[in-house]
């Protein structure tokens, strides 16, 4: 008996030994996971980034394309009246942005926002567009990007309400302003995520191109492909991680549940062949949004790549929904 129980004890302890080591692990995988995609010292839109699965004449066309707006828009920076202004963000972080007064009688004014790991240069492209039909414009850089301060990444969740403070900014320039909120990517993530608070009645159409259903949902398709890791158990600790250090769980930043409350009319854009925000996706999005909306998916396009492969449908699309509202 004296033996059994004296080999109990060594299972028992050994038991103990064996899970608190499991949950260090888990703990320390689920820390680092954070770091890895929320991180602005360590992020990398690179890294993260599947193989894209677009053929090779796609992406030749998308760089003929690239090319050929970028010297448009290089052409229009050129001759345009533009103003760096910052604000203050609820948790005391300077955001940094930028002001393009194209039409000092133009009410319009256009919010656009950028992706993961981007910076507001690369909204300049779509800016142009609205530019010509006399909006004048906004990119700001999100938090935590470009020459906005912040550590950790908002994914959307945290942005939204740094967007709504770009949009009472624009208000006290302009109180007549309306607005139209364009984002890309984390940028699109962002425009739904804000779709859902309450919002003045100056924001007039939400464009959203290629923004995921939440943040639980693209990085569970991340870890994946990256780590070749399910949900159960790091993902729910990371999330959990999240909450503590960025201030929201993964779960809780979710576009899809924001789209279901929103009052504004939203144009859902998503290339078929997106393999880093998955185009079912935007399917998703479009059957939850309860107000005036739209769907355009470009065949053949991958993540980002909508607006390259035939910029003038893209626009002639976004400016038709614009002016049916």
């Amino acid at each position: 008996m004296k033996k059994n129980s004296k080999r109990n004890k060594i299972i028992a302890r050994i038991v103990i030994v064996v899970a608190i080591l499991l949950v260090a692990i888990d703990i320390w995988a689920g820390n680092y996971l954070v770091s890895f995609a929320l991180s602005r010292a360590s992020a990398s839109g690179i890294a993260v980034a599947p193989t894209p699965t677009v053929t090779d004449d796609t992406q030749n066309k998308v760089n003929e394309v690239w090319e050929s707006i970028s010297e448009l828009t290089n052409e229009w920076l050129g001759n345009v009246n533009k103003a760096v202004v910052t604000i203050k963000s609820g948790d005391g972080l300077d955001l940094v942005g930028d002001i393009f007064n194209t039409d000092g009688n133009s009410h319009k004014w256009l919010i656009a926002i950028h992706g993961y790991t981007g910076k507001r240069e690369h909204m300049y492209s779509y800016a142009r567009y609205y530019a010509e039909k006399g909006y004048n414009i906004l990119t700001p850089d999100m938090r935590s990007h470009g020459e906005s301060e912040g550590k950790l990444i908002g994914m959307g969740w945290l942005d939204k309400e740094d967007v709504k403070l770009w949009i009472d900014y624009i208000l006290d320039i302009d109180p007549q302003a309306e607005i139209v909120l364009h984002g890309v990517s984390m940028g699109g993530a962002t425009v739904m995520m804000t779709s859902g608070e309450d919002l003045p009645d100056n924001v007039k159409a939400i464009i959203d191109d290629c923004g995921y259903t939440s943040v639980w949902d693209e990085f569970t398709n991340e870890a994946r492909y990256l780590f070749h890791i399910s949900q159960f158990p790091i993902l729910h600790t990371a999330s959990l991680i999240s909450k503590i250090r960025a201030g929201y769980s993964f779960q809780e930043a979710s576009a899809v549940e924001q789209v279901k409350k929103t009052k504004v009319p939203i144009f859902f854009i998503h290339g078929s062949e997106d393999n880093f925000v998955n185009t079912n996706m935007v399917y998703s999005l479009y059957d939850a949004c309860p107000t005036q909306k739209a769907i355009y998916v470009v065949e053949g396009a991958g993540h980002g790549q909508s607006l390259y492969l035939n910029p003038d449908l893209y626009f002639e699309k976004v400016f038709d929904f614009i002016e049916s509202l």
